[in-house]
């Protein structure tokens, strides 16, 4: 469930891709299989969901570059010598404490809690999925309430874990323009309430 996707663009940007169950609670273990874990199923996605726009720190770069690097099977490549070892760089050791200022993750603050997708063609035909991948006529098709409920309070912790963790670095953005700006606000309040404690 822990899989990250990384996809290098350029020298100056790349997308992280992160397992929804995982977003909606970082604390569990990793190494559990993810719910309907599967191969060559069509999948839906909204464009406008993803995150951009957030500048990493030196060191968050570093990190990528070596994850970049210790999965590589053939060939790396960089802009400067120096770049192609970031192992001496990196202040971290294992992958345990690699993330452990979650800065792979993205703005928890704006992943959307959404039970499914539904499309219809045309043709008269259709397609659905829940957030789980599992379509219509399967037993577990939107069937385990318990489950979201759970996952709903783990979002919540989850999203005050991040504010913390994440706290003065860049913010991402969305396409969703007019909720972007409120889940930053929501935040910085949260933020701001407990610094008055």
């Amino acid at each position: 469930m822990g899989t990250r996707t990384i996809f290098p663009f350029g020298p100056d940007s790349c997308l992280v891709i992160t397992h929804l169950q995982f977003t909606r609670n970082p604390d569990q273990d990793p190494k559990v299989v993810r719910i309907n874990a599967r191969r060559y199923d069509q999948v839906m996605m909204y464009a406008g969901n993803v995150q951009f726009d957030r500048e990493l720190e030196e060191d968050e770069v570093i990190r990528i570059n070596l994850i970049l690097k210790s999965k590589a099977t053939r060939f790396i490549a960089a802009g400067n010598r120096e770049w192609l070892y970031p192992e001496k760089r990196v202040g971290r050791s294992g992958w345990a404490t690699m993330d452990d200022d979650w800065f792979l993750f993205p703005n928890l603050w704006k992943i959307g809690f959404a039970s499914g997708v539904m499309m219809g063609y045309r043709d008269g035909s259709s397609w659905a999925a829940d957030e789980y991948g599992h379509h219509p006529g399967h037993p577990l098709y939107k069937s385990d309430q318990v489950r979201r409920d759970r996952e709903w309070k783990a979002r919540l912790i989850s999203q005050r874990k991040w504010a913390k963790l994440r706290r003065g670095k860049s913010l991402s953005h969305t396409y969703e323009i007019r909720e972007d700006g409120i889940h930053d606000k929501m935040m910085r309040e949260y933020l701001d309430s407990i610094a008055k404690k």
